[in-house]
């Protein structure tokens, strides 16, 4: 077996070629792992929203609370299900919300986007423990006052604490809070009095969804049954972690196949650098290969210390990338969710599986592009790579 220390000598002599196709491969490695963690960082936005022991109701055959409707009449036998658990002082623990799309123009850029509206109940903040108001206060219930989530605080032309803007022809509300919750899709929205919305919009008598909170774990499938069973309400019920990761996989699907299609592309030229840089090693070291051969080191050994080289000079960029894609966790991304149709801000979030699948992305492309140049050295005629 040709030793090691030869191989790495060799990349090391070639100093200059070697950092030219490692900063190659590294670039094609930083887009892929960018598009991963871009997609991780959808679902895992839209999953922080979802919780477990939450059930979310719509309307048969409705794929997203804007094409949803139930009747009020309708939310209310939902919300008194006997699954349904009870707060301390009786009622259900539960809530009915309307959701609409509102457009607005975006700050720093030109043109206009989609803004998520979701009408409230005065109790929803104590059915999501997790959404806190981290600056200004809560509205008053039934006032035009609205509070604002933080990922797209100051997107928007009055989008900012203090700020108004118009949700209708005519009709202004007020930003007096701000609320985060981890990251997740509720930071995108802005949130308002349900009768508002409803006045402004002209659903009094229906809302979006209806989400229940189980009152025990094995409730799901019981209050599943009950209400789809029922055909007067006609309503399909899910899990909320499932419902909301259902929500994310259009989205996540569009943004990774664009972007792995790029890297794909992009992979091919770095193949081709690393085969170039290979053929050239070949081609200015024929008498170190036949002094090799001479020595009694097999074709398979050429072979494989050839295959060495240009694994570990892929390794080497793809290291370099995995890197550099970390630093695009500090970076926010907005994007039209398909299944809302209203912005949503992201994060691109690195993950162990990604940094590894990156760098054997990286491997995969130095043993393709060495490939060729390692077979034609271990082919190579001994006398005539002596001769050089």
């Amino acid at each position: 077996m040709v030793p090691l220390s030869y191989s790495v000598r060799n990349l090391r002599v070639r100093a200059t070629t070697t950092l030219a196709t490692a900063l190659g491969v590294g670039l094609v490695v930083f887009v892929f792992a960018s598009v991963l963690m871009l997609g991780e960082g959808i679902t895992r936005t839209l999953g922080r929203a979802g919780s477990a022991d939450v059930a979310v109701v719509l309307r048969d055959g409705a794929d997203a609370e804007m094409s949803s409707s139930i009747e009020l009449p309708a939310a209310g036998l939902i919300m008194n299900a006997p699954q349904v658990r009870r707060r301390a002082d009786g009622r259900p623990d539960a809530v009915a919300e309307s959701v609409v799309v509102i457009i607005l123009d975006k700050l720093g850029t030109e043109g206009v986007s989609n803004v998520a509206v979701r009408g409230v109940t005065d109790d929803v903040l104590a059915f999501r423990p997790s959404v806190r108001v981290i600056a200004g206060r809560a509205p008053r219930p039934g006032s035009d006052e609205c509070l604002l989530g933080a990922s797209i605080r100051g997107r928007f032309r009055g989008l900012e604490l203090g700020q108004s803007f118009e949700v209708k022809k005519n009709r202004r509300l007020t930003v007096v809070g701000i609320m985060a919750d981890g990251g997740s899709s509720f930071e995108s929205e802005v949130w308002i009095d349900r009768n508002v919305l409803a006045a402004a919009f002209g659903r009094e008598s229906v809302v979006s969804s209806v989400r229940v909170r189980l009152a025990s774990s094995g409730a799901f499938e019981a209050l599943r049954s009950s209400l789809e069973g029922d055909r007067q309400l006609a309503v399909d019920v899910k899990r909320e972690s499932v419902w909301y990761e259902e929500q994310s996989q259009g989205t996540s699907m569009f943004i990774k196949a664009i972007g792995l299609l790029v890297a794909v592309f992009f992979s091919v030229g770095a193949m081709i650098g690393a085969m170039i840089t290979m053929h050239a090693a070949v081609a200015s070291r024929q008498r170190e290969i036949g002094t090799l051969r001479a020595l009694g080191f097999s074709k398979k050994s050429i072979l494989a210390s050839f295959l060495f080289e240009s694994v570990a000079l892929s390794l080497l960029g793809g290291a370099l990338g995995a890197t550099a894609s970390l630093a695009m966790g500090l970076v926010r991304f907005s994007i039209v969710n398909f299944a809302s149709w209203s912005e949503i801000v992201f994060e691109f979030a690195p993950t162990p599986g990604i940094l590894a699948a990156s760098l054997a992305f990286a491997g995969a492309m130095g043993l393709f592009g060495g490939m060729f140049p390692a077979a034609r050295a271990a082919r190579m005629n001994v006398l005539d790579a002596l001769r050089g």
